[in-house]
């Protein structure tokens, strides 16, 4: 596999221009090209540079394999990345803008057992530029421009674990946050992780004021290694340890994914033990239900239960909402395209 030339910050690929023997504009020109999401040979620069650019750079390290459209605008793609490893990635519409989820690793070994992203264990991670290249695909894919984006929020949230992958994810954030680039703000951004505790201290040491969102999902140590084998390593009040830290640092109040797991995390009694470790810190809570995998056997919550687990939460003082379920009819859940197309399903 060749370099990735979206790995390459602004100064970096101006050095690089420049030891090619090419003059300091055609650095402009080839960022520009690249923000809006063109493979190399497509941007505006002589031949010359093109080919030696070509023989070793990738043209296109990621590309739309495939578009669902779920009937409620949701869009889900599965990507092709030029080893031929695939990734997946979804684009939701709300009020405020366009969201779009990206992946950060090829699968991942974190072995939650609700999600399917885990199924095959971790490939490898993505390098900075592949992050970045689904970004700059979707935003090109709707028309948007550096003037204009089409994309405006990002949540890292879909395949692999993202602090799994530290050193290509903070590289990645500096780089969609550049100016200059596609320039998506850090407040526009959330970093969802399953409790990497040591990790999460460095990120919030980074200057970079992204959304920290913990995944959650159980309100006991015993009861969270169940479904997460993380919890054998970090426990939950470590975990809240490191949140304080994080918004001591950044100023930023922290999200808790909580999935809804029927017969698992979701009476009375779990309410209550949440109530008691979250009340009065700087968070909130964010209610989801279950998207089911057909490998797993954990069952979601019917609506009648989720909203009464929310009332709950929202009577003992604790800042909480319910997700919006979407694209439940494209593979809602995290892995499950990549999962089917690796079964040669027909999608």
């Amino acid at each position: 596999m060749k370099k990735i030339l979206q790995d390459l910050n602004y100064n970096a690929l101006e050095e690089l221009t420049l030891s090619l023997g090419e003059k300091k504009f055609r650095a402009k020109q080839l960022y520009d090209g690249l923000m809006l999401g063109k493979k190399i040979s497509e941007i505006n620069v002589p031949s010359q540079l093109r080919e030696r650019l070509l023989e070793e750079y990738e043209d296109e390290p990621v590309a739309i394999l495939k578009t669902f459209r779920s009937s409620d605008g949701t869009e889900k793609y599965l990507f092709s990345l030029a080893d031929g490893n695939v990734i997946e990635g979804v684009l939701m519409s709300y009020k405020y803008g366009n969201t779009q989820c990206v992946s950060t690793q090829v699968g991942c070994r974190m072995g939650c057992k609700f999600c399917a992203s885990t199924l095959g264990g971790l490939v490898r991670n993505l390098t900075s530029g592949e992050i970045l290249s689904q970004v700059l695909k979707v935003n090109a894919l709707h028309g948007g421009s550096l003037n204009k984006r089409a994309v405006t929020n990002l949540v890292l949230m879909g395949s692999g674990e993202p602090l799994d992958n530290y050193t290509e994810v903070i590289i990645f954030l500096k780089n969609v946050t550049a100016e200059g680039g596609i320039n998506i703000s850090a407040r526009n951004i959330s970093l969802s992780t399953c409790g990497l505790v040591d990790k999460i201290y460095e990120l919030a040491d980074e200057n970079l004021p992204v959304n920290l969102t913990i995944s959650l999902h159980q309100t006991t140590d015993e009861g969270r290694a169940r479904t997460m084998p993380i919890a054998k390593k970090y426990s939950i009040s470590e975990i809240l340890k490191a949140c304080s830290y994080y918004f001591e640092k950044t100023g930023r109040r922290y999200i808790f994914e909580y999935s809804l797991i029927a017969g698992e995390n979701c009476d009375k009694t779990h309410a209550d033990e949440l109530i008691r470790l979250l009340k009065g810190r700087p968070c909130h809570v964010n209610l989801i239900r279950l998207n089911e995998v057909e490998e797993r056997t954990l069952k979601t919550v019917t609506e009648k239960q989720a909203y009464c687990f929310l009332g709950l939460l929202e009577k003992g003082g604790l800042s909480a909402t319910l997700r919006r379920q979407i694209g439940a009819d494209i593979g809602g859940a995290c892995g499950q395209l990549r999962a089917g197309y690796l079964k040669g399903e027909n999608l």
